[in-house]
């Protein structure tokens, strides 16, 4: 089966709460999920976005991962993964990996599956990024309880 994960993750402040969202499209259908985390990271978020679109996979499948977040699409599309591996989770310069327990975890999750991941441009015309973005903000805003 042939799926496009569109991910997004956001902050009000970084760190501070944060939401994440995943869209998911296979032939005629789609689903959409997103969560909240109280303390956060932009970053850590959109990991969770991709995180959680994986885990949302029920059998092996193609996936077209589409990110606005350069963080998660140069960690595979330049290697930076297989690097920090082979490192034992050090960066180039020496220190611990950052958010390496939502980098393990996504690994494993995308273990049954042929991923791919694509670039895209945030906050422009793309339509099923920014339903992304705004299911991640619209997390963020029902557990703070507001509507703006």
């Amino acid at each position: 089966m042939d799926v496009i994960l569109y991910t997004d993750g956001a902050c009000s402040g970084n760190p501070g709460p944060g939401g994440w969202a995943a869209v998911l499209i296979w032939g005629e259908k789609r689903k959409e999920i997103s969560g909240y985390a109280p303390s956060t990271t932009n970053n850590r978020m959109e990991l969770t976005a991709l995180l959680e679109g994986l885990i949302a996979l029920k059998a092996p499948c193609s996936v077209q991962v589409h990110s606005d977040s350069t963080y998660v699409v140069n960690a595979f599309r330049q290697g930076w993964l297989s690097r920090w591996q082979k490192n034992g989770w050090r960066t180039s310069q020496g220190g611990a990996v950052e958010n390496q327990d939502i980098w393990q975890a996504i690994l494993r999750a995308q273990e049954p599956h042929h991923v791919e991941f694509h670039w895209v441009k945030g906050h422009a015309r793309d339509t099923e990024n920014n339903r992304c973005d705004e299911l991640a903000r619209e997390a963020i805003r029902r557990a703070a309880g507001t509507t703006a």
